[in-house]
């Protein structure tokens, strides 16, 4: 088995289910932004890279989209797994 040849498939919507979570937490990017400083603790996350991973340019770090995840009240598989709807 061969590993760590060539580059993965990004997650299917997360982009989509990022921006979503913000938005029912009723923030805008910089007020998420530090939310995620605060809770990933050394993450560089400023309003600009919300901005990068909502529009999908971008995927954020693992403890970052584990901070995401708890303070949107949801499980990571949600955000990952494009199968899986944010809401039912």
């Amino acid at each position: 088995m061969i590993r760590g040849h060539g580059r993965r498939q990004p997650p299917k919507k997360l982009a989509r289910k990022l921006k979503a979570t913000r938005a029912a937490l009723g923030c805008s990017q910089q007020e998420m932004a530090k939310r995620l400083r605060e809770q990933a603790k050394g993450s560089p996350v400023y309003p600009g890279r919300i901005s990068k991973f909502e529009a999908g340019r971008r995927e954020p770090s693992l403890l970052v989209l584990l901070v995401f995840a708890r303070l949107g009240g949801i499980s990571t598989d949600v955000l990952i797994d494009g199968t899986l709807d944010l809401l039912k």
